[in-house]
């Protein structure tokens, strides 16, 4: 069976982040959206919010199962039998940043591999830090975001830093 891990904070989860798992999909039997539970990073949306946001973007996707973990990407992966990291990518600064930490997961775990895929043209410019301040200074998210994040962030407030 092939497992993949996408990793991130996911905080939220964007459009950016959707169109490269909508991609990545076919490419496994599984794929495992890690939301990666990091004491020195204080997250605006809190970790239940943000696994259920995957479950109800991805309702009827028996494929997508989403979980949370600490500790280091390769040890997760080595606990659910993945042998792949999924990792999008928008710009070159993106790539030199993930193939560090890809060499250093490689050389922990040599049958780990990392997938890269680059984003869709249109989504290149989001990022969950920019939708963040966009949602602290009251802005309009509605181009950033899946409908099931967008409903449920007028329905609550989120976790302020």
């Amino acid at each position: 069976m092939r497992i993949c891990v996408f990793p991130g904070t996911f905080d939220p989860i964007t459009l950016g982040h959707k169109d490269v798992i909508d991609r990545a999909l076919d490419m496994f039997d599984q794929l495992i959206i890690a939301i990666g539970v990091n004491s020195s990073k204080v997250p605006m949306f809190h970790l239940e919010q943000r696994l259920q946001w995957i479950k109800d973007i991805y309702p009827d996707e028996p494929r997508i199962k989403a979980d949370s973990y600490k500790g280091l990407t390769v040890d997760y992966c080595r606990k659910v039998n993945a042998r792949y990291i999924l990792r999008g990518i928008r710009y070159v600064s993106d790539f030199e940043y993930e193939k560090a930490i890809a060499d250093v997961n490689r050389s922990m775990d040599s049958s780990i591999e990392t997938i890269f895929l680059t984003c869709t043209p249109q989504y290149t410019s989001i990022a969950s830090t920019l939708v963040r301040d966009i949602i602290r200074n009251e802005g309009d998210v509605s181009q950033f975001l899946p409908e099931a994040v967008l409903r449920s962030i007028k329905m609550q407030s989120p976790v302020k830093k």
